[in-house]
């Protein structure tokens, strides 16, 4: 399968390492150090056993010469989608299918805009990865990576499940995939959002009473608006999850956290937002999220402020 991966970022360069044992994969970045070192020296996956694993896919700066893909996967950040998918349009035809596996909730309306609805690939994975050098990614977890058609027409999703199990990852088509989305979104709406806004580890959220609080609060809230679009999930369950993670990852930090840290523009919108914006759809209040979208934005605003 002929594969573009827009974002060689952690995650962009692992996934697309892996496609890229089985597959004719291009990986796409404007940061010319990333695209060197991948041109150079190809990508290095270090595994959490210590052992390493080393791919050779393609890489570029700009789409010239890469013709139509079979695939096209959006990792890049949601606040960048736009730019990207307009930029990649020399490589989406009408066969082509565009996936997108980012944070959050709510990217199939920006795809919308670029592609048919029937060529539009939803999903989420339980892998993850950090990226300490260009050309290098440390491989943090494993796991099943879930997709679905967002018109529900799954069974012609076949052969791109099949090109991930070929580059060695587990990969399902699933039948509910926004359930897997929204129940992906309960961690990052409470645990990154309030370690972003508090600038602690994630460990922090169960070892201060007023931090677990907070985390409970904004995982009912998401958890009832959730409901409200008819997901069926039990609060109690989610919260159990959230505490296993909080203990299992206690040491690690959030990508909102390291965005706030540095000065950078968040996914919020994508994240929390997207709380907001399914509760504005469906009636269920959710107070607590729309303050995080506030705080947030008014963090990231600190940067440029001159008063």
């Amino acid at each position: 399968m002929k594969i573009a991966v827009i974002g060689a970022g952690a995650m962009g360069s692992l996934i697309g390492g892996y496609l890229s044992r089985a597959n004719e994969v291009t990986l796409i970045d404007t940061d010319s150090a990333k695209i060197e070192a991948i041109q150079k020296d190809g990508i290095r996956i270090r595994e959490k056993d210590g052992s390493e694993t080393h791919v050779t896919p393609g890489a570029a700066t700009g789409y010239d010469g890469l013709g139509e893909q079979d695939l096209v996967i959006l990792f890049v950040k949601s606040l960048f989608s736009r730019a990207a998918l307009a930029a990649a349009k020399p490589m989406i035809g009408e066969n082509t299918y565009v996936m997108t596996l980012q944070n959050g909730a709510g990217h199939d309306e920006i795809l919308r805009e670029f592609v048919a609805p029937e060529r539009i690939v939803i999903g989420t994975t339980q892998h993850n990865a950090s990226y300490p050098e260009p050309g290098c990614v440390n491989h943090g977890g494993s796991g099943i990576t879930c997709i679905g058609a967002l018109t529900g027409d799954n069974a012609r999703l076949a052969p791109i499940a099949e090109a991930f199990k070929a580059g060695g990852m587990d990969c399902e088509i699933s039948e509910n995939v926004q359930k897997l989305i929204w129940h992906k979104l309960f961690t990052n709406v409470s645990v990154s959002a309030l370690t972003g806004v508090l600038q602690t580890k994630i460990g922090y959220m169960m070892d201060d009473e007023n931090g677990w609080w907070l985390c409970e609060r904004l995982v009912r809230e998401a958890v009832a608006v959730a409901n409200g679009d008819g997901m069926g999930f039990d609060v109690e369950e989610i919260l159990g999850e959230i505490r296993a993670l909080l203990k299992n990852s206690h040491d690690g930090y959030t990508s909102i956290y390291a965005d706030l840290r540095d000065g950078r523009r968040t996914e919020v919108d994508t994240i929390s937002g997207a709380v907001v914006s399914a509760s504005h759809r469906n009636g269920v209040p959710a107070p607590s999220h729309e303050f995080i979208v506030k705080m947030v934005h008014a963090m990231e605003n600190r940067v440029n402020y001159q008063g």
